[in-house]
């Protein structure tokens, strides 16, 4: 190959090193301090949606509860594998979006014994951790959230949540399992 035909391969060679320094870098690995975050925003959400529902009723819970899910949990991405504290058989388990939102708000009669658990007039909600585990691109988080009701009831429950990144690095719930502490009896 003469010399002449070789100076467009090698400007080829040498515009694509120079790129080299300009890589994008995806980085879907996640910290305890997102993971914290995200259990303050979603107890921040269940109250906000209590006071939409005790000041617009229903309709404005179902809406703010519609973003919630669709901001924290990954829907979007597949089933998500949801077992709220207060669900019942044969709808024990809320894999769509559909059934979380019913769950949250009530109002779907496809889930009949869905009253709202969102609804229920928390002011107050934290979550504790007993343990975060963060393998990379996934973590997990066991421990307690506490919710407080407007008469001043306190009420735990034992909660399990698992996180991945989406496509934009936004953190999302893919397991959610929520429980009433056993009381021994």
């Amino acid at each position: 190959m003469k010399a002449r035909h070789l100076a467009p391969l090698v400007s080829l060679v040498l515009a694509g090193l120079s790129t080299l320094g300009h890589a994008t870098v995806v980085n879907r690995a996640i910290t305890e301090s997102e993971v914290t975050a995200a259990q303050a925003a979603w107890c921040q959400a269940l109250v906000e949606i209590s006071a939409a529902h005790d000041k617009g009723g229903q309709p404005a819970a179902k809406a703010l509860a519609e973003k919630v899910i669709d901001a924290a949990y990954g829907y979007q991405l597949g089933a998500v594998l949801f077992k709220p504290t207060l669900a019942a058989a044969p709808q024990t388990f809320r894999t769509t979006r559909a059934g979380a939102l019913a769950y949250f708000v009530g109002g779907d009669s496809n889930f009949p014994k869905d009253t709202g658990f969102a609804l229920k007039g928390w002011t107050r909600c934290e979550a504790t951790n007993a343990a975060v585990f963060v393998a990379g691109d996934s973590a997990s988080s066991m421990g307690n959230v506490v919710m407080t009701g407007k008469d001043g009831k306190v009420t735990t429950v034992d909660k399990t949540w698992s996180y991945v990144k989406d496509d934009a690095g936004k953190l999302r719930i893919v397991v959610h399992h929520s429980s009433l502490p056993y009381s021994g009896q």
